[in-house]
Parts: structure tokens; C-alpha cells; sequence
């Protein structure tokens, strides 16, 4: 299986931008009439509707009262998973914890002129809704770093929907790692079927205000469309990763983390833009014999033949500006000197510095969230955090001195708009 290796400069810039944002804008419209259909029938049906889809597309059977994990189920799974695992796990949460802890935020109250106070209130979500997908692995990892911040955030009540297996049952390591991060309840339900219920609420599954976490196409398909009725994370796409490399990288390090994200599916996308013709080659070599060694051969060729390049660049400012442009979900910087190089960084999702800065440490253990802007919109969007399950509320507290101080200037622009009642609600106050 062949990735390329190619000369930089601003036209193969262009065909990659376009090729990796193509990546997120297949044809949607059998996709949206189906999902829309799915979301439709279970606000009218509710229970019903999310039992039929579920033994239609998971094969599991299962009740409105199966529906919800048990505390039992979850004391099973726990007892069942290897004592180190777990250990990792909870050492993991600690780091993603402390973390996220640092992302609190507090509002404030300021002083102004003549005893009127100006602020804002910050105050959690009530109900926060995590979707973690069950696909051919368990991810226990996304659990974490998807419900941590609602925990931190102090949201009261998170709900936790994942598709069941097909003996009605969900993988221990996921019931598990919930537990830990603090999901106060947890649902046997998956796909389109499980957005549409947080969104809408049905007789057992709570409406939520904000549905976080990854999905297949239809379960993004689904987020966005019921976006509006509820807030979502973001509008995820497939995985992503850049590496900025000199001649003073590891070849078989660079070769090792394009793999890495390569084989998480046949879109996903590695890029390495070096300075060095040699080491390009050496990159090369390794990906090849790497990638025919590895258990997922079949994602990986797809990957690496339509989605990844290895492009000599002129300078590494040519290297840096190109980064710029693709704003990739996660960035290396393979560089003898990364933290000059990432003073010049402003769009990326996460940034992994120097060799020893793998992005598997971002996905499991280092702290910082690893659900991340991709397809570009690391130029508007930022990875998950505590601050997205807040809520802020402005405060404006005036009395009659401070109000008459301003009263006029208010009426005379809103005046100037031609809204006079908003003029006659300030004046109507110092007629008497």
C-alpha cells in the first residue's frame, strides 16, 4: 500500500484542503430523509419507536424497563474487567479530571456608575446528553473525556445512551468507565434512534439540553438536525492528523503516529509536511512495512492511498503556513525547537510537542479533552470542555439615580431606530 510523498506548493495545498473537506460533504439526502424519519417517529411514538429501531438495527430485544441500566449491571461490570484495566481507567479519569478542572468558570458583578451593578451568572446545564458509539470496539477512552467535563461543570444530571449488544447487554468497560466519570444513568440505546430520544424525551429517556459525543454518519446526521431544539458539541468529521517535521524527527516515530489515526477508519486522513527530502523517504519506508505488519490492513490501504502525503516543504514557514490552512484535529510538532514553532500555531485542535508527545497520549491518558474540532474547523471551533456544558446569564441591576443618569441617552437611541415604546419604557419612569 502506497502513501505519496510530493513536492509542496499552493496548488497539491489546495487539492488536500479540498480532498479532506470533500471527506465531510458526501451526498446527505437519502441519509437526512431517513433520519428525519427516525427523529419524526419517535416524537410521535416515543418508547415504542426507540425499542422497534433498536431490535431492528442493534438485534437486541429489550422493554422500557431493560431500556435503562441497572446499578446491579453496573456492579457486575465492574467486578468483570481486569483489575489493571480498571486501574488505568480510574487513573486516566484522575488526569482528565484535574484537567477539566481547571476550565471552571466563575461569573462576576462590577460596580458602575451611581450604585448600578453589571454581570453574569454562570450556571450548568440541567440535563447533559452523552452519545458513545458501539461500533467494533468499545471506547471507554470517549466516555471518559465526554462525560468528565459535564461532571466538572457540575451539570445534576447526565445521561448516557450507547448501543446495546445483541444479547441486550452493553460491554462492561463502557458501563464501567461511566461509572467512574459520572453518568447518573445510563441507556441501552444507539444511533439516530438514541439522539432523537435526548432530544425530544420519550417515557424513559429524559429530554436533555445538550447531546455531546461522537457517531457514524447517521448518528451526526441526526445531531444536526435536531440542533436548535437542543445544543450539540460540534459537527464531527472524520479523524485527522498533521505532522510538521525536521531533520531532527524519528522517521519510525513519525511513521508510528501516521498509523495511528490512519486506522481508525478508510477517510481517515495523515499528513506529514517535512523540510527534509530524507527524511521524507525514511517516513515512507516505515509507513510501508508498518501498515503491512498491522492487524487493521484493509483501513489502513484505503487511508493511506486517498487520505495521506508526506510533502517536502521549501522552509518550515511554508511548512507552518500549510498547517494553517488544513487546521487539523490534532498537530505535531516534530521540530528541534516546537515551542518557538507553536508561537506561530493558531489553528489546531490539540498540539502534541516534540517526539515524545504521541497523539495516543491525548486520545487516553494525558487529560486534555480528545474530542476535537475536524475538517478544517479548528479555525472557529475548540475541543470539548467544561465550558461548553455552562450557561450564562446576564445581570443588569439599576436603581432610579442611575437609571435617570442614562434614561435619555437610552430613549434617544432607541429613538433613532424608530422603536418608540422602547424610548416611552425608559421616559415613562421620571414623568410623574
Amino acid at each position: 500500500m502506497k502513501c505519496k510523498v510530493v513536492k509542496g506548493n499552493k496548488e497539491n495545498l489546495k487539492e488536500l484542503c479540498d480532498l479532506l473537506g470533500a471527506r465531510s460533504k458526501m451526498d446527505l439526502g437519502p441519509i437526512i430523509e431517513t433520519v428525519s424519519g427516525v427523529i419524526d417517529d419517535i416524537k410521535e411514538n416515543g418508547d415504542n419507536a426507540v425499542l422497534k429501531y433498536t431490535e431492528k438495527f442493534d438485534k437486541a430485544v429489550l422493554t422500557s424497563d431493560t431500556m435503562k441500566v441497572t446499578k446491579e449491571e453496573i456492579d457486575e461490570a465492574i467486578k468483570s474487567i481486569d483489575p489493571e484495566l480498571l486501574t488505568v481507567i480510574r487513573k486516566a479519569a484522575a488526569n482528565i479530571r484535574t484537567f477539566h478542572e481547571k476550565q471552571r468558570e466563575e461569573g462576576f458583578m462590577m460596580d458602575t456608575a451611581k450604585g448600578s451593578k453589571i454581570g453574569v451568572r454562570v450556571r450548568p446545564i440541567s440535563v447533559a446528553g452523552i452519545y458513545v458509539p458501539g461500533g467494533t470496539a468499545p471506547l471507554p477512552s470517549t466516555v471518559l473525556m465526554d462525560v468528565i467535563p459535564a461532571s466538572v461543570a457540575g451539570v445534576p444530571r447526565i445521561v448516557f445512551c450507547t448501543p446495546p449488544r445483541a444479547d441486550g447487554t452493553i460491554a462492561p468497560v463502557i458501563l464501567a468507565a461511566a461509572s467512574i466519570a459520572g453518568a447518573t444513568e445510563i441507556y441501552k440505546v444507539g444511533g439516530a434512534q438514541a439522539i432523537a430520544a435526548m432530544a425530544y424525551g420519550t417515557e424513559t429517556i429524559p429530554r436533555v439540553d445538550k447531546i455531546c459525543g461522537p457517531g457514524n454518519i447517521y448518528v451526526n446526521t441526526a445531531k444536526r438536525l435536531v440542533f436548535g431544539q437542543v445544543d450539540i458539541d460540534m459537527f464531527a468529521g472524520p479523524s485527522e492528523i498533521l505532522i510538521i517535521a525536521d531533520d531532527s524527527a524519528i522517521p519510525e516515530f513519525v511513521a508510528a503516529d501516521m498509523l495511528s489515526q490512519a486506522e481508525h477508519d478508510k477517510i481517515a486522513s495523515a499528513i506529514v509536511l517535512t523540510t527534509s527530502q530524507d527524511l521524507a523517504d525514511k517516513v515512507l519506508e516505515a509507513v510501508d512495512r508498518r501498515s503491512d505488519e498491522a492487524a487493521r490492513n484493509e483501513i489502513l490501504k484505503a487511508s493511506l492511498e486517498n487520505y495521506c502525503s508526506i510533502i517536502v516543504c521549501d522552509d518550515l514557514d511554508t511548512a507552518i503556513a500549510f498547517s494553517e490552512e488544513i487546521a487539523p484535529e490534532h498537530l505535531e510538532l516534530c521540530v528541534k525547537d516546537p515551542e518557538e514553532t507553536l508561537n506561530k500555531i493558531n489553528n489546531a485542535g490539540a498540539v502534541f510537542m516534540g517526539n515524545w508527545s504521541p497523539e495516543p497520549l491525548g486520545d487516553y491518558f494525558a487529560g486534555p479533552n480528545h474530542t476535537l474540532p475536524t475538517s478544517g474547523t479548528a479555525r472557529f471551533f475548540s475541543p470539548l470542555n467544561t465550558g461548553d456544558f455552562y450557561k450564562k446569564m446576564s445581570i443588569i441591576n439599576y436603581n432610579e439615580e442611575s437609571l435617570k443618569a442614562v434614561g435619555e441617552d437610552v430613549a434617544k437611541f432607541a429613538d433613532s431606530e424608530g422603536l418608540t415604546c422602547h424610548a416611552a419604557s425608559v421616559r415613562v419612569r421620571f414623568e410623574r
